[in-house]
Protein backbone atom coordinates (compact mmCIF):
# COMPACT_ATOMS: atom_id res chain seq x y z
CA UNK A 1 0.00 0.00 0.00
CA UNK A 2 1.17 3.53 -0.95
CA UNK A 3 1.26 6.45 1.29
CA UNK A 4 0.77 9.92 0.99
CA UNK A 5 3.88 11.98 1.76
CA UNK A 6 3.71 15.23 3.27
CA UNK A 7 6.21 17.30 1.76
CA UNK A 8 8.28 19.45 4.59
CA UNK A 9 7.38 23.21 4.59
CA UNK A 10 10.25 25.58 3.64
CA UNK A 11 11.67 27.54 6.14
CA UNK A 12 10.43 31.07 6.45
CA UNK A 13 7.47 30.22 3.98
CA UNK A 14 4.74 29.50 7.33
CA UNK A 15 3.24 26.64 5.50
CA UNK A 16 0.85 24.61 7.18
CA UNK A 17 0.73 21.00 7.18
CA UNK A 18 -2.89 21.01 4.78
CA UNK A 19 -0.96 23.35 2.55
CA UNK A 20 1.39 20.28 2.40
CA UNK A 21 -1.31 18.24 1.83
CA UNK A 22 -2.53 20.40 -0.78
CA UNK A 23 0.62 20.37 -2.62
CA UNK A 24 1.16 17.06 -2.33
CA UNK A 25 -2.02 16.50 -4.17
CA UNK A 26 -1.18 18.70 -6.81
CA UNK A 27 -3.94 21.36 -5.57
CA UNK A 28 -3.27 24.99 -5.81
CA UNK A 29 -5.86 26.60 -3.57
CA UNK A 30 -7.93 24.67 -0.88
CA UNK A 31 -11.11 26.34 -2.49
CA UNK A 32 -14.28 24.88 -4.20
CA UNK A 33 -13.22 24.08 -7.46
CA UNK A 34 -15.49 25.80 -10.27
CA UNK A 35 -17.67 22.86 -12.02
CA UNK A 36 -18.78 23.00 -15.66
CA UNK A 37 -22.32 24.28 -15.98
CA UNK A 38 -25.09 21.70 -17.49
CA UNK A 39 -28.60 21.72 -17.15
CA UNK A 40 -30.00 19.53 -14.12
CA UNK A 41 -32.12 16.87 -14.83
CA UNK A 42 -36.29 18.44 -13.87
CA UNK A 43 -36.46 15.33 -10.66
CA UNK A 44 -38.07 15.43 -7.62
CA UNK A 45 -35.97 15.25 -4.45
CA UNK A 46 -36.28 14.20 -0.79
CA UNK A 47 -36.67 15.34 2.37
CA UNK A 48 -36.10 13.38 5.78
CA UNK A 49 -39.35 11.57 6.81
CA UNK A 50 -39.93 13.24 10.35
CA UNK A 51 -39.33 11.11 13.84
CA UNK A 52 -42.90 9.25 14.12
CA UNK A 53 -43.86 9.52 10.85
CA UNK A 54 -48.19 8.98 10.34
CA UNK A 55 -47.66 6.74 6.46
CA UNK A 56 -51.53 7.24 6.46
CA UNK A 57 -52.04 9.11 2.67
CA UNK A 58 -48.72 7.83 1.58
CA UNK A 59 -47.63 5.22 -0.88
CA UNK A 60 -44.24 3.38 0.24
CA UNK A 61 -41.27 1.73 -1.78
CA UNK A 62 -37.83 0.41 -0.91
CA UNK A 63 -35.15 3.19 -1.00
CA UNK A 64 -33.11 1.95 -3.52
CA UNK A 65 -29.12 2.46 -3.50
CA UNK A 66 -28.26 3.05 -7.22
CA UNK A 67 -27.85 5.94 -9.63
CA UNK A 68 -30.82 8.61 -10.34
CA UNK A 69 -31.25 8.29 -14.00
CA UNK A 70 -33.92 10.26 -16.26
CA UNK A 71 -35.32 9.13 -19.75
CA UNK A 72 -36.38 11.95 -21.82
CA UNK A 73 -37.80 9.54 -24.44
CA UNK A 74 -34.84 9.85 -26.29
CA UNK A 75 -31.63 9.90 -24.16
CA UNK A 76 -30.94 8.68 -20.65
CA UNK A 77 -29.25 11.14 -17.68
CA UNK A 78 -28.20 11.28 -14.66
CA UNK A 79 -29.76 13.34 -11.96
CA UNK A 80 -26.72 16.26 -12.37
CA UNK A 81 -27.63 16.01 -16.31
CA UNK A 82 -24.88 14.47 -17.98
CA UNK A 83 -25.91 12.00 -20.43
CA UNK A 84 -25.40 7.99 -19.53
CA UNK A 85 -22.97 6.30 -22.05
CA UNK A 86 -25.98 3.18 -22.17
CA UNK A 87 -25.21 0.97 -24.27
CA UNK A 88 -27.90 0.68 -27.55
CA UNK A 89 -29.57 -2.21 -26.98
CA UNK A 90 -30.60 -0.94 -23.23
CA UNK A 91 -32.11 2.53 -24.30
CA UNK A 92 -33.95 0.95 -26.87
CA UNK A 93 -35.81 -1.30 -24.94
CA UNK A 94 -37.20 2.11 -23.05
CA UNK A 95 -40.52 3.38 -23.99
CA UNK A 96 -40.95 6.90 -25.70
CA UNK A 97 -42.90 7.61 -22.53
CA UNK A 98 -40.27 9.99 -20.19
CA UNK A 99 -39.24 8.17 -17.22
CA UNK A 100 -38.07 8.72 -14.00
CA UNK A 101 -36.05 6.42 -11.82
CA UNK A 102 -33.01 4.49 -10.40
CA UNK A 103 -30.28 2.35 -12.10
CA UNK A 104 -30.02 -0.68 -9.89
CA UNK A 105 -28.08 -3.67 -10.12
CA UNK A 106 -29.07 -5.17 -6.39
CA UNK A 107 -29.06 -4.61 -2.60
CA UNK A 108 -25.29 -3.63 -1.54
CA UNK A 109 -23.57 -3.22 -5.20
CA UNK A 110 -23.73 0.78 -5.17
CA UNK A 111 -20.21 0.89 -5.96
CA UNK A 112 -19.86 -1.58 -8.35
CA UNK A 113 -23.06 -0.37 -9.87
CA UNK A 114 -21.48 3.29 -10.43
CA UNK A 115 -18.53 1.85 -12.32
CA UNK A 116 -20.64 0.35 -14.77
CA UNK A 117 -22.85 2.97 -15.06
CA UNK A 118 -20.06 5.85 -15.40
CA UNK A 119 -18.20 4.25 -17.87
CA UNK A 120 -17.60 6.61 -21.29
CA UNK A 121 -17.82 3.25 -23.28
CA UNK A 122 -20.11 0.74 -21.85
CA UNK A 123 -19.57 -2.91 -21.21
CA UNK A 124 -22.36 -5.38 -22.51
CA UNK A 125 -21.80 -7.82 -20.09
CA UNK A 126 -21.84 -5.37 -17.19
CA UNK A 127 -24.84 -3.96 -18.37
CA UNK A 128 -26.93 -6.84 -18.51
CA UNK A 129 -27.22 -6.96 -14.75
CA UNK A 130 -28.31 -3.39 -14.46
CA UNK A 131 -32.03 -2.46 -14.38
CA UNK A 132 -34.14 0.56 -14.92
CA UNK A 133 -36.40 0.73 -11.78
CA UNK A 134 -39.39 3.12 -12.69
CA UNK A 135 -40.83 4.94 -9.81
CA UNK A 136 -42.46 8.65 -11.93
CA UNK A 137 -43.56 9.83 -15.11
CA UNK A 138 -42.32 13.50 -15.79
CA UNK A 139 -44.94 15.41 -17.10
CA UNK A 140 -47.44 13.43 -16.70
CA UNK A 141 -50.57 14.45 -14.84
CA UNK A 142 -52.98 13.21 -12.42
CA UNK A 143 -52.05 12.05 -8.56
CA UNK A 144 -48.79 10.01 -7.43
CA UNK A 145 -51.17 7.17 -7.23
CA UNK A 146 -52.82 7.48 -10.88
CA UNK A 147 -49.06 7.61 -12.05
CA UNK A 148 -47.73 4.24 -10.21
CA UNK A 149 -51.03 2.96 -11.79
CA UNK A 150 -49.99 4.46 -15.38
CA UNK A 151 -46.29 2.70 -14.17
CA UNK A 152 -47.40 -0.78 -13.68
CA UNK A 153 -49.31 -0.80 -16.87
CA UNK A 154 -46.44 -0.49 -19.10
CA UNK A 155 -44.22 -2.55 -17.03
CA UNK A 156 -47.03 -5.09 -17.25
CA UNK A 157 -46.16 -4.85 -21.62
CA UNK A 158 -43.21 -6.11 -21.13
CA UNK A 159 -41.68 -9.30 -21.89
CA UNK A 160 -40.18 -11.18 -19.10
CA UNK A 161 -36.46 -9.88 -17.71
CA UNK A 162 -36.87 -6.69 -19.53
CA UNK A 163 -34.19 -3.78 -18.70
CA UNK A 164 -36.73 -1.25 -16.89
CA UNK A 165 -38.99 -2.38 -14.14
CA UNK A 166 -41.80 -0.33 -11.88
CA UNK A 167 -41.48 0.26 -8.48
CA UNK A 168 -43.44 -1.62 -6.42
CA UNK A 169 -45.29 0.88 -3.85
CA UNK A 170 -47.82 0.08 -0.89
CA UNK A 171 -50.20 1.55 1.40
CA UNK A 172 -48.85 1.02 4.92
CA UNK A 173 -52.07 1.20 7.41
CA UNK A 174 -50.04 2.43 10.75
CA UNK A 175 -46.71 3.88 12.20
CA UNK A 176 -45.94 0.47 13.85
CA UNK A 177 -46.58 -1.11 10.29
CA UNK A 178 -44.17 1.31 8.92
CA UNK A 179 -41.16 0.67 11.42
CA UNK A 180 -41.75 -2.99 10.92
CA UNK A 181 -41.66 -2.97 7.09
CA UNK A 182 -38.42 -0.81 7.24
CA UNK A 183 -36.75 -2.80 9.74
CA UNK A 184 -37.38 -6.03 7.32
CA UNK A 185 -35.87 -4.02 4.66
CA UNK A 186 -32.84 -2.94 6.68
CA UNK A 187 -32.28 -6.59 7.83
CA UNK A 188 -32.61 -7.90 4.15
CA UNK A 189 -30.05 -5.35 3.47
CA UNK A 190 -31.65 -3.07 1.77
CA UNK A 191 -31.04 1.28 2.50
CA UNK A 192 -34.50 2.30 3.94
CA UNK A 193 -37.72 3.21 2.41
CA UNK A 194 -39.30 6.35 0.07
CA UNK A 195 -42.58 7.78 0.40
CA UNK A 196 -44.49 9.85 -1.59
CA UNK A 197 -48.11 11.40 -1.06
CA UNK A 198 -50.60 9.48 -2.81
CA UNK A 199 -52.45 12.36 -4.17
CA UNK A 200 -48.82 14.50 -5.15
CA UNK A 201 -48.75 15.87 -8.70
CA UNK A 202 -45.67 15.70 -10.93
CA UNK A 203 -43.12 18.19 -9.12
CA UNK A 204 -39.72 19.37 -9.56
CA UNK A 205 -36.50 20.20 -6.66
CA UNK A 206 -36.83 19.69 -3.12
CA UNK A 207 -40.45 18.47 -1.70
CA UNK A 208 -41.81 17.49 1.16
CA UNK A 209 -44.34 15.46 -0.87
CA UNK A 210 -41.06 12.49 -0.99
CA UNK A 211 -39.63 11.44 2.35
CA UNK A 212 -36.72 9.42 2.69
CA UNK A 213 -37.02 6.89 5.83
CA UNK A 214 -33.92 5.15 6.99
CA UNK A 215 -32.09 4.51 10.44
CA UNK A 216 -29.22 7.16 9.37
CA UNK A 217 -29.82 10.45 8.46
CA UNK A 218 -27.82 11.44 5.31
CA UNK A 219 -26.53 14.33 3.50
CA UNK A 220 -23.55 15.80 1.15
CA UNK A 221 -21.36 18.40 1.66
CA UNK A 222 -18.21 19.46 -0.03
CA UNK A 223 -14.59 18.92 0.03
CA UNK A 224 -12.88 22.47 0.99
CA UNK A 225 -9.83 21.04 2.65
CA UNK A 226 -7.88 18.40 4.49
CA UNK A 227 -6.45 17.91 7.84
CA UNK A 228 -2.94 15.26 7.97
CA UNK A 229 -4.00 11.91 9.70
CA UNK A 230 -1.65 11.29 13.61
CA UNK A 231 -0.86 8.00 15.07
CA UNK A 232 -1.43 5.29 12.86
CA UNK A 233 -2.62 8.00 10.47
CA UNK A 234 0.16 9.94 10.23
CA UNK A 235 1.59 10.77 6.52
CA UNK A 236 -1.53 10.35 5.46
CA UNK A 237 -5.39 11.89 5.50
CA UNK A 238 -6.77 12.33 9.06
CA UNK A 239 -10.11 13.81 7.47
CA UNK A 240 -11.86 15.73 4.99
CA UNK A 241 -12.69 19.24 6.07
CA UNK A 242 -16.08 19.92 4.36
CA UNK A 243 -18.87 22.52 3.65
CA UNK A 244 -22.69 22.10 2.93
CA UNK A 245 -25.14 23.56 0.86
CA UNK A 246 -26.17 25.98 3.66
CA UNK A 247 -22.40 27.21 4.80
CA UNK A 248 -22.28 24.73 7.87
CA UNK A 249 -18.46 23.57 7.93
CA UNK A 250 -16.83 20.18 9.87
CA UNK A 251 -14.15 17.88 10.19
CA UNK A 252 -15.04 14.65 8.57
CA UNK A 253 -13.11 11.61 9.51
CA UNK A 254 -14.68 8.78 10.68
CA UNK A 255 -15.91 6.30 8.16
CA UNK A 256 -12.95 6.71 5.71
CA UNK A 257 -10.86 3.00 4.17
CA UNK A 258 -7.32 3.53 3.46
CA UNK A 259 -8.13 4.18 -0.12
CA UNK A 260 -9.15 7.69 1.10
CA UNK A 261 -6.57 8.63 3.15
CA UNK A 262 -4.26 7.28 0.68
CA UNK A 263 -6.22 9.01 -2.28
CA UNK A 264 -7.88 11.60 -0.78
CA UNK A 265 -11.06 13.62 -2.93
CA UNK A 266 -10.00 16.07 -4.77
CA UNK A 267 -11.21 19.63 -3.65
CA UNK A 268 -14.73 20.36 -4.84
CA UNK A 269 -15.54 16.60 -4.78
CA UNK A 270 -19.55 15.95 -3.24
CA UNK A 271 -19.65 14.03 -0.74
CA UNK A 272 -22.20 11.72 1.10
CA UNK A 273 -22.10 10.95 5.06
CA UNK A 274 -24.64 9.52 7.81
CA UNK A 275 -25.18 11.20 11.00
CA UNK A 276 -27.71 10.70 13.97
CA UNK A 277 -29.14 14.61 14.61
CA UNK A 278 -27.32 17.81 15.11
CA UNK A 279 -25.38 19.57 18.11
CA UNK A 280 -27.09 22.70 19.24
CA UNK A 281 -24.83 24.60 17.27
CA UNK A 282 -26.49 22.55 13.78
CA UNK A 283 -23.34 20.67 13.04
CA UNK A 284 -24.34 16.87 12.45
CA UNK A 285 -23.56 14.67 15.15
CA UNK A 286 -21.48 11.19 14.70
CA UNK A 287 -21.16 12.34 10.80
CA UNK A 288 -19.23 9.25 9.24
CA UNK A 289 -18.24 9.70 5.43
CA UNK A 290 -20.06 7.10 3.38
CA UNK A 291 -19.12 8.05 -0.18
CA UNK A 292 -18.18 9.99 -2.94
CA UNK A 293 -21.09 11.20 -5.24
CA UNK A 294 -20.02 10.08 -8.66
CA UNK A 295 -22.98 12.34 -10.60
Amino acid sequence: MSSLVFPQPARGLGLSRRACLGAALGIASMGVLARPARDAAPVVLATEAPVEMDPHGWLVSEKLDGARAWWDGSRLRFRSGLFIAAPAWFTAALPSQALDGELWAGRGTFETLSGIVRRSHPVDADWRRVRFMVFELPGAGGTFANRVARIERLARQQPAGAVWQAVEHTEVSSRAALQARLDAVVRAGGEGLMLRRADAPVETGRSGSLLKLKPLQDAEAVVIGYVGGQGRHAGRLGALKVRMSDGREFLLGTGLRDEHRDRPPPIGTVVTFTYQGTTAQGIPRFASFMRVRTV
